[in-house]
């Protein structure tokens, strides 16, 4: 009965529309046009920001710009979102007593809109972090002020527009805006040794925020994390650059099973100059986030090294006492993330799968209140209108391969409001107090839009419609078709899929696969939404004969708690069954070649096609691993632990789904990439990989991209990488 249903199932397909029509006019997809012009990008709306009245945003623009006058003239306009028009220009660069040198890359208005903050020269650190000459404008006295000479992080105007804090050299300080004094507020801080203000690598990169300090809403006090990262394992990188001796890189990195940084919160109030150290309960080993209730109270979000335990703390300042207020456990882990919104009350609103699914509760002293219920997940909580009293929020409630955008009372009762009807992806951008809406759209044949709703959904204006994209796609021939299925994983259950076959599709013919796969907790691959990239990449292969299909494992995200923490313990086996069963009904399908199918990825996807083609290799012929963990011995504590516990713990865990472990068992054939300054899973996976192949005389190819990181970026660099991997799968499929 099953494997007649997935046969029906496989011819049952739904096409997408649009982009996959013929066209009359030949511009043929090509890596040139997708990596070099960026052809089928999808544009966003420049410098968007919501102002604080809620019923104002602002963009920015640069005109003038010349030989003479590189960094032109930056633009902050001031517009409605009821009528869309220009009100006013809240700066310009030609209101400056001196011209910048270097043009504006991000600015920020204070709380009171008084001060916006300028930053020119920004050079990126880790994934969030960047740091930057800024300036600060006093739009009132038309003043500006130079913070420091030298580049600083995460400058901030205090609530109460009398500082602005920022960090600089793991040290926190205070820039006094009504002397132009700069006072430190920490001067301990030293790389590799004490973060004051910032947060570490870790906590970046896992925890996803970088920000290590935040004010008081009235300005009285800061609350700041310290970092002692002594006892934590630094990790090198040589970096190459042009001269001509190479530098190294060198941090601190927790491996997993190994020492994190000692983190402290401590609070600080400037007039005074009064600071303590909060003391909490039972010394976890992680502060997730910190969030200020009210001007009196600071709540810690901590969890345990298993990450099975959250906990918030209260912290009182005038009491300088720390009390558990809300605690959460479940048998393999919760996560930390932004999913939750104190209210003018003091309770929260929060992100919970304690039923199964994730859903929104209201959560205060006194009761707990689940807002949303059904067999389907929020996938993230946008804000909360204390005039209507209602919630917003994102889910894959039709499909998980959808999203829509929806509000629920904040009592619980009543319907849900659909406040889109569009389907596809659905994200929002929601201005303050949640009075107006932008969502941007797309769907797989349909590049992003961005239109302005209000709070109830009614569609106001168009702001970015992407027409100069939506016209070059009508010049090409996307002939390949792009549909959507379900294939049985290993043990019978559907998983989602998409197949995108060759132009002039003969199904009594068989043609080579190549199997795209990511997998990792959480994760979605197989979604109606546009991708500007490798979507192009695909169609560029099905012209050339391939069949692409990517499948979403057991473990990945929007299918409940159940489908997503089954991989808790052992990353890699349900994920290498899944897709090996994928590949197995593929390969039984009269239009796949099953001789010559193979598999790619990157990161977690690498780790996936590695484990195919060693331990799947009676499946695939060849397989492509860009920057692929090997073994998660080397991956870092927070995100490792989290799904495996510690190496200490779970040996056979780590040990029984690591690629490096069994390349006796490769077979065909084997192309691994990486970036030689990829700070996030470190090339000593690739390079160990690589001697336990040449270990087993295995003949491999490998390609290392000299001092590019993670996402192997920048330059001709992308389509350098794609003309390699085409020229790998034309020479091996």
């Amino acid at each position: 009965m099953q494997k007649k249903l997935f046969a029906l199932l496989s011819i049952c397909l739904i096409a997408s529309q649009g982009l996959i029509a013929q066209n009359t006019k030949k511009t043929p997809v090509t890596l040139e046009n997708i990596w070099s012009q960026y052809a089928f990008y999808a544009r966003g709306v420049s410098g968007f920001k919501s102002m604080a009245d809620g019923a104002h945003f602002t963009t920015s623009s640069v005109k003038n710009q010349s030989a003479e006058n590189p960094s032109g003239t930056t633009y902050i306009l001031r517009h409605s979102y009821q009528t869309g028009l220009v009100i006013d220009t809240l700066f310009s660069t030609d209101q400056l007593p001196n011209p910048l040198e270097h043009p504006i890359s991000d600015y920020e208005f204070s709380s009171d809109e008084r001060f916006v903050l300028l930053h020119t020269q920004q050079e990126r650190i880790y994934r969030y972090s960047s740091k930057s000459i800024v300036f600060v404008f006093d739009r009132e006295n038309k003043k500006l002020y130079t913070i420091s000479p030298e580049k600083i992080q995460l400058p901030k105007v205090s609530p109460d527009a009398k500082y602005v804090s920022f960090v600089k050299n793991n040290n926190l300080y205070l820039y006094n805006l009504l002397n132009n004094s700069v006072k430190a507020i920490t001067e301990d801080g030293e790389k590799n040794r004490i973060i004051n203000g910032a947060t570490d690598w870790v906590y970046e990169e896992e925890f996803q925020f970088d920000s290590g300090y935040e004010w008081a809403p009235d300005g009285s006090h800061l609350a700041y994390y310290r970092f002692d990262e002594s006892e934590v394992k630094e990790f090198s990188m040589d970096v190459y650059g042009d001269g001509l001796y190479p530098t190294q890189q060198r941090f601190k990195y927790p491996k997993a099973g190994e020492d994190n940084a000692k983190v402290s919160i401590h609070i600080y109030a400037p007039e005074s100059m009064d600071r303590h150290e909060i003391s909490i309960p039972g010394n976890p080993e992680y502060v997730g986030r910190i969030k200020w209730r009210n001007a009196s109270e600071l709540v810690l979000f901590t969890l345990n090294r298993p990450q099975n335990d959250l906990q918030l703390f209260v912290h009182n300042l005038k009491a300088k006492s720390t009390k558990l207020w809300y605690q959460e456990t479940d048998a393999a882990f919760v996560e930390m993330d932004d999913n939750q919104i104190f209210l003018e009350d003091g309770s929260l609103l929060r992100l919970s799968s304690k039923d199964g699914h994730y859903h929104i509760y209201h959560i205060s002293e006194k009761k707990q209140t689940q807002l949303t219920k059904g067999k389907w997940d929020v996938t993230e909580l946008f804000g909360y209108n204390p005039e209507t009293k209602r919630v917003y929020f994102q889910a894959a409630k039709d499909s998980p391969l959808e999203r829509g955008i929806y509000s629920v009372a904040l009592s619980g009762r009543g319907k849900l409001e659909e406040l889109h009807q569009e389907k596809g992806w659905n994200n929002a951008n929601f201005s303050n107090q949640c009075k107006f809406i932008v969502i941007n759209h797309s769907s797989v044949s349909q590049p992003n839009t961005y239109k302005l709703y209000d709070a109830k959904g009614k569609h106001i204006r168009d702001l970015q419609l992407n027409t100069n994209t939506r016209n070059y796609l009508q010049s090409v021939p996307l002939l390949g078709n792009h549909r959507f299925l379900q294939i049985p994983g290993d043990d019978g259950t559907p998983l989602n899929a998409y197949m995108i076959t060759p132009p002039n599709f003969d199904s009594t013919k068989a043609y080579p696969l190549l199997m795209f796969v990511y997998g990792g907790p959480g994760s979605q691959t197989v979604k109606n939404s546009y991708d500007g990239f490798n979507f192009f990449w695909y169609q560029h292969l099905a012209a050339k004969g391939y069949i692409i299909v990517s499948v979403d494992n057991r473990g990945t995200g929007a299918r409940g708690r159940d489908f997503k923490k089954i991989t808790y313990k052992q990353l890699g086996h349900y994920e290498l069954l899944d897709q090996m069963a994928a590949a197995k009904w593929l390969g039984s399908q009269r239009y796949i070649d099953a001789s010559r199918m193979g598999i790619w990825g990157w990161s977690y996807g690498g780790y996936m096609s590695s484990l195919g083609i060693t331990k799947g290799a009676d499946l695939f012929k060849a397989a492509i691993a860009v920057a692929p963990v090997t073994t998660w011995r080397y991956y870092n504590t927070i995100y490792t632990e989290r799904y495996m516990r510690t190496p200490q713990e779970n040996a056979a865990g780590y040990d029984d789904n690591s690629p490096i472990n069994f390349t006796e068992q490769l077979k065909g054939n084997y192309l691994l990439i990486h970036g030689t300054a990829d700070d996030n899973v470190h090339v000593q996976n690739a390079m160990q990989m690589s001697l336990s192949l040449i270990e087993k005389n295995k003949p491999f190819q490998q390609f290392m991209y000299p001092d590019r990181d993670h996402g192997i970026f920048g330059g001709k660099t992308r389509l350098h990488l794609y003309t390699l991997m085409t020229k790998f799968i034309e020479e091996n499929l």
